[in-house]
């Protein structure tokens, strides 16, 4: 396969570099992270040009491209913070379903307000007591009582809990089919229902200006209306929901990598020991080049998955390769970048060691590593 870049996506880069270059402050993002609080009006600034909507429909105020495009923004917002990365890039987690699956009216209604950054998005599918890689039975149920849908249950790790206008949440609406997954329905709940609370979680290791908490419903009622998608069908859409998102998850991961790298690659050239500077001396230059090839290599897993997916061809084996791959390579360049930094890196003002702690997430969040590897090898077992 061929490929590079085009002109107008090699000016989307260049676009949200210069933004992060005038937008995210380091003194900002270091505030943030100890108060744990959500970089509100940044999320609105992208939102205005166009950063947050990449793939969303023109009609509804969405740039209409691809998840490539999607992807390169993620990347070089996670290289220039990864805490703001993260946070911006998942404020609309969830409204992929509405402009996927939704109704006219769904889509009208939604659509909107987060193309211009007036509305924040969540998607809910943890629950305390199952794993956030098994969604094949959910304990959240959803009852038909006349014209109404109930909802009971609890979700939890839920990015955007507390700030999110609206959720998607998977729930079970078959209770006696088998599989259970063949009775799995999406929802679509607004913000202040009746039955709705919202829990904040704190104390997480990294991206913590990424708001993360836990969902109760408790006889929050919906209407047919709020079902995304046809009923029933909800583990499927979901499936297929995580195939791509994944994808995004690897360009966190890959905008962490080359963020560090650069801030360890540029202090190994000023810092001098025994003579002479730290990129001069084997270990440090060799790893550095060592480095930057596994992220190269990231990269065009990741590439090649979203182009993928923009091509019609999803491959849920490239994707999990994408988002394995790359996460590791993120953790183990910003542990590096650490290492290069020695006891500065230790220190939050030279920002590698919240890079480290914020690139774990990209090893268990949207499936674990662990999941990812048992995906690669069930489709190796199918094609050899």
């Amino acid at each position: 396969m061929k490929f590079e870049l085009t002109e107008e996506q090699i000016g989307i880069v260049r676009a949200v570099r210069e933004f992060c270059q005038k937008e995210f402050k380091p003194e900002l993002a270091l505030e943030l992270d100890k108060k744990e609080e959500y970089p509100l009006e940044l999320y609105k600034n992208a939102a205005k040009l166009g950063f947050t909507n990449m793939f969303f429909p023109q009609e509804y105020g969405g740039q209409g491209l691809g998840l490539l495009e999607t992807c390169l923004v993620i990347e070089e917002m996670c290289r220039a913070d990864s805490s703001l990365g993260v946070a911006i890039s998942s404020a609309n987690f969830g409204s992929e379903f509405i402009a996927a699956l939704g109704t006219k009216e769904q889509k009208e209604k939604y659509l909107p307000p987060i193309c211009k950054g007036d509305w924040i998005s969540a998607a809910c599918f943890t629950e305390p007591n199952v794993s956030g890689s098994d969604i094949t039975k959910m304990e959240t149920t959803a009852t038909k009582y006349g014209n109404e849908w109930w909802i009971n249950g609890t979700k939890t790790f839920i990015t955007n809990a507390t700030i999110a206008d609206f959720m998607v949440v998977l729930t079970q609406t078959d209770t006696k089919v088998r599989p259970t997954y063949r009775g799995e329905t999406l929802f679509v709940v607004d913000k202040g229902t009746q039955g709705l609370e919202t829990t904040k979680l704190h104390n997480k290791m990294g991206i913590r200006c990424s708001v993360t908490g836990e969902i109760k419903f408790d006889n929050v009622k919906v209407a047919d209306t709020n079902i995304i998608g046809e009923l029933n069908r909800g583990f499927y859409y979901s499936m297929e929901f995580f195939d791509k998102t994944r994808i995004g998850v690897a360009a966190q991961a890959l905008g962490m990598a080359q963020g560090a790298w650069e801030i360890a690659f540029k202090y190994s050239k000023q810092r001098e020991a025994f003579g002479q500077p730290l990129l001069q001396h084997e270990l440090i230059g060799c790893g550095l080049a060592e480095t930057i090839t596994k992220i190269e290599a990231a990269r065009w897993l990741t590439y090649r998955a979203a182009w993928l997916v923009d091509a019609g061809k999803m491959d849920p084996m490239a994707t999990a390769m994408a988002k394995q791959y790359a996460s590791r390579v993120a953790m183990e360049a910003t542990d590096f970048a650490i290492q290069v930094l020695g006891g500065y890196g230790y220190l939050g003002e030279y920002r590698v060691e919240r890079y480290h702690r914020d690139a774990k997430i990209t090893e268990i969040y949207e499936g674990t590593s662990e999941i990812q590897k048992l995906t690669i090898l069930k489709y190796l077992l199918r094609k050899f």
